[in-house]
């Protein structure tokens, strides 16, 4: 549902404004929390649901998850104030899980369900009655019954329903899932099992309830800027028109800071020193060392294949991320700066937790996050000043946004300096995808293979915290790369510093 501004979109971008107007403004945190949910949802009668308090107290943990304090129990009486001072910290805050379901949000949708519509016309032919192997579909008052109970779910009425009058039912949530980890509790609400989720936040931007939501970093970030430390945004590849039409990467920069940023620096030049790690692994150890290499730079994807294809975790590239690599260039000409990671993953969040990454990576920040920052502190993105632009990154660095631009860019360089090299490639955007090629390289038949897997269907630019259609996200990425002055990372001048990041 990226791009459609809905009622959801509408409630999280409302938070994500008072979140970072409330961090702006500091003063008695704990009174001002209690007041937000009615100013956000003001008067007396419920907008979205069936009641105004019920709204209210999804706001409520919304705003909590926004500032990264857990959920509170529902059986248990607690303020919605609490922890909040000592979340106000210009430091990393947030405990496990990322990825929370706020339960009286949860429409306890119906999953895995086969179901007759209105649509159907009582046939005379009655094919789906004819083909249920179960006999759990019965005519009544010239209708067709489908006995749930009999019922297998295995789609023949569905296929042959001239009136396409029969459905399968499936929690979104769910369906979007590529590791199977959300099922359902006792009361048929989504329940995610956290030892399969890996972060994706698929369920997330799916849900059409809002019940979903991971936790921010808005508030400490904020505070980190206001203690007078320079914060640097180290800014993904996909932003480009993230921000609105004309907004253009110049203005995002100007935009940027104005919000207390002391520089903007684009993580393309991260993904290009990526791109060369990787194009040297690939050429040390495939097929020699190993029968084919899975590219490293969706933290998502690669949880996955390590947790459930285990034995591959070694033909999983070794290459720092280009986020990481970004923010070990960063600290390495700033030492005590902080930085901030901007872009459209909610994985990220995950990523820049782990204990080899937390000290090159302070904060993540969505788009989406960002864009309450701007419309909190009131920064007219239209009439932002105009930087430089960024000419650092290269058109590889650049195309690690959308599906195929990883393995093509490193394709690419492999095959500048090696003419010669043959490069097979396979890549899958989404986690279901991701699973059926890894299965394939299980069955042996991508050797010599370079793998490229996407968690997000389409690439980084449908992430979870992006905030534009997909398609035109694409256009407008491959646009961008296609004006970049230098097209290979080999070009980059930054691959001086390559040897020195990795062994940090």
């Amino acid at each position: 549902m990226r791009g459609i501004y809905s009622s959801v979109t509408d409630i999280r971008r409302k938070v994500f404004t008072e979140i970072a107007r409330l961090a702006y403004e500091g003063g008695d945190y704990a009174t001002k929390i209690e007041q937000l949910p009615y100013k956000i949802l003001p008067g007396e009668r419920a907008t979205y649901r069936d009641s105004i308090f019920l709204e209210r107290a999804i706001v409520g943990e919304r705003l909590r998850l926004g500032i990264g304090l857990p959920l509170r129990r529902m059986d248990e009486h607690a303020p919605l104030s609490e922890g909040i001072e000592e979340s106000a910290i210009a430091e990393k805050y947030y405990d496990d899980p990322l990825i929370n379901i706020i339960k009286f949000a949860c429409n306890a949708c119906p999953d895995n369900k086969v179901v007759v519509t209105d649509m159907c016309q009582g046939c005379l032919a009655h094919p789906c009655k004819e083909v249920c192997p179960k006999d759990a579909i019965s005519i009544v008052n010239g209708k067709s019954v489908i006995d749930q109970d009999k019922c297998i779910k295995c789609g023949r009425c569905i296929n042959v329903c001239p009136y396409s009058a029969i459905h399968k039912l499936e929690r979104p949530c769910a369906r979007s899932c590529g590791m199977d980890a959300i099922g359902s509790d006792e009361f048929g609400r989504a329940e995610i099992d956290h030892d399969k989720c890996v972060s994706c936040g698929m369920c997330l931007v799916n849900c059409p309830f809002g019940a979903i939501v991971d936790k921010g970093q808005i508030f400490q970030t904020i505070h980190a800027i206001k203690e007078g430390i320079d914060v640097y945004a180290a800014i993904a590849p996909a932003f480009v028109g993230q921000f609105g039409a004309g907004v253009t990467p110049e203005k995002v920069k100007g935009a940027l800071k104005e919000l207390g940023f002391k520089d903007v620096v684009e993580v393309a030049i991260g993904a290009d020193l990526c791109t060369v790690e990787e194009a040297e692994d690939f050429l040390n150890k495939v097929p020699n060392e190993q029968p084919f290499m899975a590219t490293s730079c969706c933290p998502a994807w690669s949880v996955m294949a390590k947790k459930l294809f285990p034995d591959f975790k070694p033909y999983i590239s070794m290459a720092l991320t280009p986020m990481v690599l970004t923010g070990r260039l960063i600290k390495k000409e700033h030492p005590n700066a902080k930085v901030v990671f901007i872009g459209p993953c909610a994985a990220k969040k995950l990523e820049a937790s782990r204990k080899s990454v937390r000290s090159d990576i302070d904060f993540v920040l969505t788009f989406e996050e960002v864009m309450g920052m701007f419309e909190a502190k009131g920064v007219d993105l239209a009439m932002a000043p105009v930087e430089a632009p960024f000419e650092e990154g290269t058109a590889n660095g650049r195309g690690f946004a959308i599906s195929g631009g990883v393995a093509g860019a490193v394709k690419q360089c492999i095959q500048k300096e090696h003419p010669e090299k043959e490069v097979l490639i396979d890549s899958a955007e989404g986690l279901k995808n991701c699973r059926t090629m890894l299965m394939m390289a299980k069955a042996g038949k991508r050797n010599g293979y370079l793998l490229e897997g996407m968690a997000c269907p389409g690439g980084c630019v449908a992430g979870a915290g992006t905030l534009q259609p997909v398609i035109k996200s694409s256009a407008l990425v491959k646009k961008y790369t296609s004006e970049a002055e230098k097209k290979l990372a080999f070009e980059s001048e930054h691959l001086d510093n390559l040897e020195l990041l990795t062994k940090e």
